[in-house]
């Protein structure tokens, strides 16, 4: 084949092709209109002449044929930054029982999972020495009495001098003081629970010999229960103390409990870049136990953004946009998305609540074109939509 004949043929494709984009691509008249090629308003006019039925003329205005379209109203909505995390609970108040003194177990008066008042006595050790170191001291004391009462006898009868009886008073008090001591030793011989709460398992038994540094047991107040939770950065300035928070045990995903923030800690880790902070919820019934694992949720309301129907939302080669309907026209408004919900679209974009934008019929719709706001089905008949412009 000729070389003429080649290149005739490529001319023709490339005008086919170039003519069945205008026609089918929903951008090319924009494009070409920005390239000055008047051709574009040309093929504008064609594809919406169709749309109008042949009555494209709207009480006498000569700008072009009317395009029906169908409109939604823009609306506002706030988009609501919701938080997750992971957190730990533990009991409101724990506490590990040591005994004071080292010593031989007795006795163990507390059972596994019992409820216990504070000042309840969970064992007791052996104890002799002290009773006897009590008994001494109490029969000391009754001696450094009976030697003031004699003391003040004689100072009566000025056979004792102020400073004897003042020494027989001070031996008196330090008796005392030593019966006091002595009560006390004995007193801690026996491990009482320091709060009140529920008795975790004894490692220990009776007979053995423990020491100061010998656990008892474990006692937990789970009359409400505290998760430790720790939240990016970005909500350090949005948690406060009294916010409500909803947690949901790991364990138990179909059942949620109601909290507040109790603690938000006064700085955010470096190494993590997060912050700590504490809730508590109540555990009236004891459903829930110290060391649980918790998926925390809390919400904050956020910024207002436009709100429009989700079929409103086009795209073009410079993105997301919708087709505004501004007196009586309809305008190409660029959009930037904020949150796609299930009936609503939150967008950044040059929209006032109660702006109409095109919903359907948006095919035929062109930069600056007149437009007419058919109703939707089921919908009142349809209405021009406002204009500023006189018709001629």
């Amino acid at each position: 084949m000729a070389a003429w004949k080649q290149i005739f043929f490529a001319l023709v494709l490339l005008a086919v092709a170039a003519a069945a984009w205008v026609r089918f691509f929903p951008g090319a008249p924009e494009v070409l209109s920005s390239w000055g090629i008047e051709w574009a308003g040309a093929a504008t006019q064609r594809a919406a002449g169709p749309a109008t039925g042949g009555e494209g003329k709207r009480g006498g205005d000569r700008s072009g044929p009317t395009t029906a379209v169908v409109s939604a109203t823009v609306t506002t909505a706030t988009i609501n930054d919701r938080l997750q995390a992971i957190g730990t609970g533990r009991a409101n108040a724990s506490v590990v029982v040591n005994p004071y003194e080292a010593g031989q177990l007795t006795q163990l008066t507390a059972a596994p999972g019992t409820l216990v008042k504070a000042g309840t006595v969970l064992a007791r050790l052996d104890s002799e020495t002290e009773q006897i170191a009590l008994e001494r001291a109490k029969i000391a004391v009754s001696d450094a009495e009976a030697k003031v009462e004699r003391t003040k006898a004689l100072r009566n009868s000025n056979a004792a001098s102020v400073v004897q009886l003042a020494d027989a008073e001070v031996a008196f008090h330090n008796a005392q003081l030593a019966q006091r001591d002595a009560e006390l030793k004995l007193e801690r011989r026996s491990v009482v629970a320091p709060i009140s709460g529920i008795v975790g398992i004894l490692p220990v038994e009776g007979g053995n010999y423990v020491t100061s540094q010998t656990v008892i047991t474990t006692i937990d107040d789970r009359s409400a229960i505290v998760i430790d939770f720790w939240v990016p950065e970005r909500f350090a300035g949005a948690i406060e103390v009294g916010q409500s928070m909803t947690a949901t045990p790991i364990s138990r995903p179909g059942r949620s409990f109601q909290g507040t923030v109790s603690a938000v800690d006064n700085r955010i880790d470096e190494k993590s870049r997060t912050l700590r902070v504490q809730a508590r919820i109540d555990n009236n019934d004891d459903a829930l136990r110290a060391g649980m694992s918790f998926q925390v949720a809390m919400g904050f309301p956020g910024d207002v953004y436009p709100s429009v129907d989700p079929l409103a939302i086009q795209w073009g080669t410079d993105g997301a946009f919708v087709w505004a309907i501004r007196d009586g026209k309809a305008r190409r408004t660029p959009v930037r998305i904020i949150q796609r919900n299930s009936e609503a679209v939150l967008v950044d974009a040059d929209l006032a609540t109660g702006d109409q934008v095109v919903t359907e019929g948006i095919h035929v719709v062109r930069e600056g074109a007149d437009v007419l706001i058919a109703s939707a089905p089921g919908s009142a008949p349809a209405t021009p939509a406002p204009s500023t412009g006189n018709g001629s």
